[in-house]
């Protein structure tokens, strides 16, 4: 690893942990009140697969704040394939079954901000977590 990747001050691990696990847990009771209101296909235009994995999300949003929160390093990793997998899921839905654009859609652009965050900010602060 890069030498100055392991003098991140503690502040901006703490930060970014602390508001990745809010935005987090925003996602989860997104996906909890999706799940409560419409169950497990809240959204009739996409295709089932799709709906699970969203609705999925529910849990796994929550562990990965939890984790967060917690200061372990399975926090962020899970986190980071929640990001990439959701963004690309999302991705999929705008522009591939939509037919829309980032533009038009503020909720990917967004989504897409905080991925950018999670998955830039991970090797700078994956090695203050514990195992």
């Amino acid at each position: 690893m890069i030498g100055w990747m392991h003098h991140t001050p503690r502040w901006a691990v703490i930060a970014v942990c602390v508001i990745a696990a809010v935005l987090l847990f925003v996602g989860a009771s997104s996906h909890v009140t999706d799940l409560l209101s419409h169950g497990l296909h809240p959204y009739g235009w996409a295709p089932g697969w799709l709906n699970l994995y969203w609705s999925s999300l529910a849990l796994f949003d929550a562990l990965a704040a939890m984790l967060l929160v917690r200061g372990e390093r399975r926090g962020i990793d899970l986190a980071c394939g929640i990001m990439a997998t959701d963004l690309a899921a999302n991705w999929y839905a705008v522009y591939g079954i939509q037919h829309s654009t980032l533009a038009a859609q503020p909720g990917l652009q967004r989504l897409t901000a905080f991925a950018a965050l999670v998955l830039g900010t991970a090797p700078f602060i994956r090695r203050h977590l514990t195992h």
